[in-house]
């Protein structure tokens, strides 16, 4: 019998959907291994915002030497990516005087990542340029945006040369095997323009950043460091180092040249000041500022500090927040309870790769990865603050409450929520409570000692 024309017509729109579903299905991770890397970038171009979930500084200082640690690193990416990270910040990648033995941050080429005998080796201490290269294309196939670590403050392992502009000889004579930025007295400070910026480092010939030739070489031309950086090694954004060394402008400058999300470390515990240069900058800064306020709430067992002001609370989009990093480390005892502080605040969380893959409870710093990115929305209140506990609310929808506790001795706490009649839970597991709050919204809620709850609708 003959099917009415309308049916065939409905059936012909299923076939055909059906059949463009099955060309459009999202590879598999297996599947992403084995394309080539340029199907990987095209099948996963998009990638989800920086800052929208949690980053990982994937080193620490002196990193073992061997050329090993992209690899060491790029096994780690998708456990990284299902844990809820977004972004991995890499160390400087490039040549420096120290060659295998150098963490990066003492650069000569910006331009050897690892395939130029130089400096007294081949390999930096991290890898060859291939390695990096497979390691930033298995991020990319994770969902995973890569942070490059840019050091253009200060270089290192110049030849000397005569030195017209301090009448002595200067090691300011740079030329790199690549063939890329030679460099010499006239683009350092003292020279032709000015006698120096805005501050030198540990006596590393310092860069001026004034001279066209030096903006040239780092942003502007279309093989300079940022542009190679970005579209011939695929970094997707930039963490600028010693950002007191230099004005505010340059780091405006890169990002308006070639964009990308950008942090700098202005180490200063002055809110204020954080504030000044992520206006003046255009980009994010550590929150130092948080930091020593943790050290001293937690190390100093007085956690009305986490009331005192930070760069989170003056502008929480620029604040990137850290429990520590390469440099700093000083909170010991409630190292914890500082990374549940920034999990549940306002902010760009960071974890540390020792913390996370060494020194604490990996399953407990991935329960507040996911606590942050599904529950830590809106806005921030302080409910309560004294020596020992510390309870604070965001009011996003569903949001959360946060209750610290760095007493010896369990806490319990009336409390005031934007839930009302509703059951809620502790989502770190630390209490079995489920409390239904009342209709005006108060609950009781509890913590045990040291230790932390965080509390959200069930």
């Amino acid at each position: 019998m003959n099917k009415p024309k309308h049916l065939l017509i409905l059936l012909f729109i299923v076939l055909l959907s059906a059949c463009q579903k099955e060309e459009l299905k999202t590879p598999s991770e297996s599947e992403l291994a084995n394309l080539p890397e340029s199907k990987v970038s095209k099948n996963r171009h998009a990638k989800a915002a920086v800052g929208s979930k949690v980053m990982m500084q994937a080193f620490y200082w002196d990193v073992p030497a061997g050329g090993n640690w992209w690899n060491t690193v790029k096994a780690k990416l998708p456990a990284w990516s299902s844990a809820g990270i977004d972004a991995i910040w890499l160390p400087p990648a490039s040549k420096a005087q120290n060659g295998a033995f150098s963490m990066g941050y003492d650069p000569f080429d910006y331009f050897d990542f690892g395939n130029y005998n130089q400096m007294g080796s081949t390999e930096t201490r991290f890898g060859s340029k291939s390695e990096l290269q497979s390691l930033i294309s298995t991020a990319h196939a994770n969902n995973l945006s890569v942070i490059a670590d840019i050091v253009i403050n200060h270089n290192s392992g110049g030849a000397s040369e005569n030195n017209p502009y301090s009448g002595a000889s200067t090691y300011t004579d740079y030329d790199p095997a690549s063939g890329m930025f030679y460099r010499s007295a006239t683009d350092f400070h003292p020279n032709d323009y000015h006698s120096n910026d805005s501050g030198a480092f540990g006596g590393f010939p310092d860069l001026c950043h004034d001279k066209t030739y030096v903006q040239d070489w780092l942003w502007n031309k279309s093989n300079s460091v940022a542009k190679y950086y970005k579209n011939t090694m695929g970094f997707d954004g930039w963490r600028f180092d010693y950002v007191k060394g230099f004005s505010p402008w340059v780091v405006n400058s890169w990002i308006s040249e070639v964009g990308g999300f950008a942090v700098g470390e202005y180490w200063d515990g002055n809110a204020a000041t954080l504030e000044w240069w992520v206006n003046n900058s255009g980009a994010s800064a550590f929150d130092f500022a948080c930091y020593y306020r943790m050290r001293d709430a937690f190390e100093g067992n007085d956690l009305t500090k986490l009331q005192e002001d930070m760069l989170w609370k003056r502008s929480p989009m620029r604040a990137v927040t850290f429990v520590a990093n390469h440099d700093t480390d000083e909170i010991y005892n409630g190292k914890i309870l500082a990374y549940a502080y920034i999990m549940t605040h306002e902010g760009y969380p960071t974890v540390f790769y020792q913390d996370y893959e060494e020194w604490l409870d990996k399953d407990k710093l991935n329960n507040l990865i996911w606590i942050h990115n599904n529950k830590a929305g809106g806005s921030t209140s302080i409910l309560h603050a004294d020596n020992d506990e510390y309870i604070a609310k965001r009011n996003g929808a569903p949001g959360l409450i946060v209750y610290i506790n760095n007493s010896s001795s369990r806490q319990e706490r009336w409390v005031s929520t934007n839930w009302y009649g509703q059951v809620i839970k502790d989502y770190t597991g630390n209490s079995g409570w489920e409390p239904i709050t009342q209709g005006d919204g108060w609950v009781k809620l509890e913590v045990p000692a040291k230790s932390y709850t965080i509390w959200s609708t069930k």
